[in-house]
């Protein structure tokens, strides 16, 4: 899967010719609607419209035919269409056709203009904080850094014992000490086998953990990203024991190891720290709403839009499928909003507004009408001063 990176929306933001095509549709992973070729039918319908648009620029059919070869290509691709994700973007000019497949729901959308729309991803990166993921799942033990949308795998073979037995130096059998759900009257969880949890198994077992923690150390030195560990109660209690690392969390994630990939765990761990990273939404809106009527926050695209463009505001919140169409020149700052963008000679200003933010280092939020700070606008800002 690939993703798309902040240098990747500048360079599409800094791109300007007479014709960007951008294209916004929802894809499926698998299942009937793939089977079906719904997603390229999808694409279809969004081409047979541009190339409407384009007609209405003045462009003859050879010209047409020849700017949207790419899509049509992609359109054919039987194979491509295998492996989607939950939502498509294309970009395409003169010679540019850049295609990302993300895990992000697109409403089918396309825009023709001298500059690309990119207002669809910045979910991707809203509330999309990166942790880390330590795996321990018997002797297998691996460390991941994932966002919201991804997982890379740290190699840490050289950090680490590969096995029990390299550490404790014993012929280690799992039979000999095993884990029942459940816990004791003081809380602790049971154990049973040839010896109980505070004996020498429970010794073995910490003295290989401390030195897996010891290892990663190096990795987890001057960092500060939240560690999630995933493994049994009784293995993430004897763990604790032994971590150093502040920034780890309190609760572990118990998943069925035999039943589940990465796939499936990163999803289960984003659950977990969907919450966590959502904070600074959250807050956002708090002191947006506090600020209101003390001059650092607005709404209305005509003071919105500057201040975005100067680096001014810190959190832009925008109403989801929303737009706002119409003129900017920036020479002195004169803004006209039309109806539409009909007539072909119009821009998004909020799309502008979203990406001078976000360019800037400013938060940019899409949200539904009734989770806005101010309802009563299609986009709210709060500044930084």
């Amino acid at each position: 899967m690939t993703l798309i990176t902040k240098k990747e929306i500048t360079d599409l933001h800094n791109t300007t010719q007479d014709i960007c095509i951008s294209i916004f549709i929802p894809t499926h992973r698998g299942g009937k609607k793939v089977l079906q070729e719904e997603d390229p039918l999808a694409l279809k319908n969004q081409l047979k419209d541009v190339k409407h648009k384009l007609e209405e620029k003045g462009l003859n059919a050879d010209s047409i035919s020849k700017f949207t070869e790419p899509i049509q290509k992609l359109i054919d691709d039987s194979s491509f269409w295998r492996e989607q994700s939950d939502g498509l973007a294309l970009f395409v000019a003169d010679d540019i056709f850049h295609k990302y497949t993300l895990p992000v729901y697109f409403q089918d959308y396309n825009y023709v203009s001298n500059a690309f729309y990119l207002k669809p991803l910045m979910p991707m990166f809203a509330g999309d904080g990166s942790f880390f993921l330590l795996s321990l799942n018997r002797d297998d033990v691996k460390l991941y850094e994932c966002t919201k949308h991804s997982f890379t795998e740290y190699d840490i073979e050289d950090l680490i014992p590969e096995t029990k037995q390299d550490r404790v130096g014993f012929d280690y059998e799992e039979k000999n000490l095993q884990f029942r759900s459940g816990a004791t009257g003081s809380g602790k969880a049971m154990y049973h086998g040839q010896e109980a949890a505070t004996g020498k198994r429970k010794n073995e077992i910490k003295k290989y953990f401390r030195a897996i923690n010891d290892g990663l150390a190096e990795i987890f030195k001057d960092e500060s990203m939240p560690l999630l560990i995933v493994a049994q109660t009784p293995l993430f209690d004897i763990y604790k024991e032994v971590n150093t690392y502040s920034h780890t969390l309190e609760d572990n994630l118990v998943v069925d190891f035999s039943s589940s990939d990465m796939f499936d765990i990163h999803e289960l761990a984003w659950e977990r720290m969907e919450p966590v990273f959502d904070q600074p939404r959250k807050e956002h809106i708090a002191k947006f709403m506090e600020q209101q009527g003390k001059g650092t926050t607005a709404i209305g695209i005509g003071k919105i839009l500057p201040a975005a463009i100067n680096g001014q505001i810190e959190a832009l919140f925008c109403e989801n499928n929303e737009d706002i169409f119409g003129t900017y020149s920036k020479e002195d700052d004169l803004i006209e909003v039309t109806e539409g963008d009909d007539d072909g000679t119009t821009i998004s200003l909020m799309n502008l507004a979203a990406i001078q933010t976000f360019l800037n280092g400013g938060a940019v939020y899409l949200m539904e009408k009734e989770d806005m700070p101010n309802p009563n606008s299609r986009v709210n800002a709060l500044y930084r001063y």
